[in-house]
């Protein structure tokens, strides 16, 4: 039952930083749905401000030119709960201290600045008794950070594997559908809006990397930076890779992968060949998935799309609605959980298994060359395929592996770039998602 809206109430001042396609949202439906959202509340939001560094550039109709503001630290300090959409460190960072330094609950979706000084902010919300929420910071429309920070919270979360880049997932789901190589699909991606002009964010993994931090931070109680992610982008993924994973019976993805080892904690972002009988392998398009491995839960996966206005903007609206309520009743959001303080692991220390093509002399002994130099790193191989090449006296390996670290893969292709036999290592991908 909706909690009654008292009359003597006063209403609860909402205040937004940025004003772009989410901002916009934000503010459409805080207007179109108040009478609904003041009845979950338990009082009145009132949006009192929006702070946009230009208030003569054109928006939507549904914003009201009258809230305008360039006056962003005015803003927050009469603000009760201040909603920041703006992204980047700073100002976001020094606007979302002062609104806590105010009394005020936060609510952001910057996934930058919570994988960078996510702490800063947690710590300064707990000492002022206010709310730091950030549903929309991980896979838009989503609810994953919700349930890492609060459903699961009696269980033990053992691994996640999430597609939280959805521009990422169109250009590699284009490359398997369509045959378009890489610079194609991103143009394709560019011109239907899901890719910036500039993409070095989403296809160098910076985007994805950060939120990795995120959920590694949230499913392991302990705190992962953005420095503490190895990150690869897919720009190294090629139309034959995409050829080759499906005739393996594997999908490409860029993975963000958190897991707790006997040893500490290991995230990293990079694409990688999923099973296509793993959930994750039929994400298509734009859209995101996490899939969370726990204890006593089992597997879950939590799918939809991960960006866009009117998606991620529903993920803002439920983190307002859930500081308002804590305003109007009381209660607080969770602090933040660190108390497990694992180590965090290097890069080579990782696990999983691989998948490498070889272009190789076609004569009897290469395999026994080729499999040696697995074997002396400690690899072992689980399947070998042959196939020969156009050119004369030449065959294509394509050799997967059992689970083998980092550093021992490393040290093997190092030793199979010595071989005389080996005339080129043409790709090298990890495989995630065996089960």
């Amino acid at each position: 039952m909706a909690s009654p809206v008292s009359s003597d109430r006063p209403a609860l001042r909402v205040a937004l930083l940025g004003c772009g396609v989410v901002g916009s949202e934000v503010a459409r439906l805080l207007t179109e749905q108040s009478d609904d959202l003041a009845s979950r509340v338990g009082a009145p939001l009132e949006l009192v401000g929006i702070a946009v560094r230009n208030v003569d550039a054109p928006r939507g109709a549904a914003v009201d030119r009258g809230l305008l503001t360039a006056d962003a630290e005015g803003l927050v300090a009469r603000a009760d709960i201040v909603v920041e959409l703006m992204g980047g460190i700073e100002p976001a960072r020094s606007l979302l201290l002062a609104a806590i330094g105010h009394g005020a609950s936060v609510v952001t979706a910057n996934k930058a600045l919570l994988a960078e000084d996510g702490p800063a902010l947690y710590a300064a919300a707990d000492a002022a008794g206010v709310d730091v929420y950030y549903e929309a910071a991980v896979a838009g429309a989503i609810p994953i950070v919700r349930p890492l920070r609060e459903s699961l919270t009696g269980d033990r979360v053992r691994r996640v594997l999430g597609i939280v880049n959805g521009t990422t997932n169109y250009v590699l789901d284009r490359m398997a559908t369509e045959g378009l190589d890489l610079d194609e699909a991103v143009k394709e991606a560019q011109q239907l809006g899901y890719a910036e002009a500039d993409p070095t964010a989403d296809v160098e993994g910076f985007d994805a990397a950060a939120k990795a931090a995120i959920i590694a931070s949230l499913a392991f109680h302990t705190r992962v930076g953005l420095a503490d992610v190895h990150r690869e982008g897919i720009t190294g993924v090629t139309a034959q890779d995409v050829v080759w994973a499906a005739q393996t019976g594997h999908a490409v993805k860029l993975l963000a992968i958190a897991e707790q080892t006997a040893d500490g904690v290991a995230v990293r972002v990079h694409p990688a060949l999923v099973p296509l009988d793993h959930p994750l392998a039929g994400v298509r398009g734009s859209f995101n998935a996490v899939f969370v491995e726990a204890d006593a839960a089992g597997e879950l996966m939590f799918y939809g799309r991960g960006a866009g206005g009117a998606p991620t903007a529903s993920a803002v609206l439920g983190d307002v609605v859930s500081a308002a309520r804590h305003r109007v009743l009381g209660g607080k959001s969770p602090e933040e959980s660190r108390y497990a303080d694992l180590p965090v692991l290097d890069p080579s220390r990782s696990e999983t298994r691989f998948q490498v093509r070889l272009l190789v002399a076609d004569r009897p002994g290469v395999l026994a060359q080729v499999s040696q130099a697995f074997s002396d790193a400690g690899i072992s191989i689980e399947s070998v395929r042959q196939t020969p090449v156009a050119a004369d006296g030449l065959a294509q390996l394509v050799i997967t592996t059992h689970l083998a670290s980092e550093a021992g893969f490393a040290a093997t292709a190092a030793s199979l770039g010595d071989l005389a036999v080996v005339r080129e290592i043409t790709s090298t991908l990890r495989v995630e998602g065996a089960r």
